[in-house]
């Protein structure tokens, strides 16, 4: 399948995705401040640089946008526009997939999340229950 957008349209739109402070990252924010729970944000000073990050307990999350981070590639891969899609995307996973290694070996306890799980109402509160309780316990 061939891209509808030219390639300086496509630059355009792909420029526009946000690799920080996204919008779901910006709704969990604000709820572990008004919890009270601090954290360290893009925690850099570890492999996969966590979006929220707990060094004193050694708690990474990961808030995953499902396009980037392939959910559901494997039936969605052949839909993809060209082949530099389906290798950028799997070559994400296989990233997540050794970062998750690496930090479980120095110790961490790791939880990714669905980006559309804090997005849609339906299961926000849920999700931020859930990372709140990952944190503290």
């Amino acid at each position: 399948m061939t891209d509808v957008f030219s390639k300086e349209k496509r630059s355009e739109i792909m420029s526009k995705i946000r690799s920080k402070d996204s919008i779901a990252e910006l709704i969990v924010f604000r709820f572990l401040r008004k919890e009270g729970i601090y954290f360290q944000k893009h925690y850099g000073k570890v492999i996969g640089k966590p979006d929220i990050a707990l060094p004193s307990k050694k708690k990474a999350v990961f808030i995953d946008g499902e396009f980037w981070h392939g959910r559901d590639f494997e039936k969605r891969k052949n839909k993809l526009p060209k082949i530099y899609w389906r290798d950028k995307i799997a070559g994400n996973i296989k990233k997540d997939r050794a970062v998750n290694r690496e930090l479980k070996k120095l110790g961490w306890q790791i939880l990714r999340i669905w980006e559309r799980k804090i997005k849609t109402k339906k299961t926000r509160e849920q999700t931020l229950e859930r990372i709140k309780n990952f944190l503290l316990y």
